[in-house]
């Protein structure tokens, strides 16, 4: 009975420890395998040696060197012409614009994608689900039905950036008193970790 309970807890204190380093070993192999891999094959090659880490680091500097050149007027205006150029292409023209304004809501401080937690009745009443709201006005909407209709997110569990959107009336839906990061946290657990308002 001891060794068994001594097994769970051994389990809860190891898997999320696990998971965590897992995760950020898989995101590292990643990102580091865009630029480090044909550097570190040169380098294996003529030095006898690779360097892991290297394609961050130099992920990182190109990153950075890319913002300092966009914020000031030459690189502004040299980007906005690659971006027009980019557009021209089909294909792209249809994934790029979203795939920014995708970008630009999850890291902009200013308009976050999600504003507010809140609690709608779906799929029926009486039911309840967990969304986040992501906007607050749409005319066209408005027109259509007559009714002051708000953007709630519903995701699915365990990841919080994928789901569904659906349009509420505004006094159908309960904003909570919790932090998106709360709600990001009940939504992957599947409620097990509760918020505390």
């Amino acid at each position: 009975m001891h060794l068994r309970r001594y097994f769970g807890t051994g389990l809860l204190i190891t898997l999320p420890a696990f998971f965590t380093v897992y995760l950020i070993y898989v995101v590292f192999r990643f990102i580091d395998g865009i630029l480090g891999k044909v550097i570190n094959f040169y380098l294996k090659k003529s030095l006898g040696f690779s360097i892991p880490g290297l394609g961050i680091i130099l992920g990182v500097i190109v990153v950075t060197l890319i913002g300092f050149v966009a914020t000031n007027y030459f690189g502004k205006r040299l980007f906005k012409a690659l971006e027009s150029w980019f557009l021209k292409f089909p294909f792209i023209r249809r994934i790029y614009p979203a795939a920014k304004q995708i970008v630009d809501s999850f890291i902009s401080k200013e308009s976050p994608a999600f504003k507010k937690v809140v609690l709608v009745e779906y799929p029926s009443k009486g039911i309840w689900a967990v969304g986040f709201l992501t906007n607050e006005s749409f005319t066209e909407a408005l027109a259509k039905t007559g009714e002051d209709l708000v953007h709630v997110f519903i995701a699915t569990t365990p990841s919080p950036l994928t789901g569904f959107l659906a349009l509420f009336p505004r006094s159908n839906v309960k904003i909570l008193d919790v932090s998106i990061e709360d709600g990001i946290k009940m939504i992957v657990t599947g409620g097990i970790v509760r918020p505390e308002a």
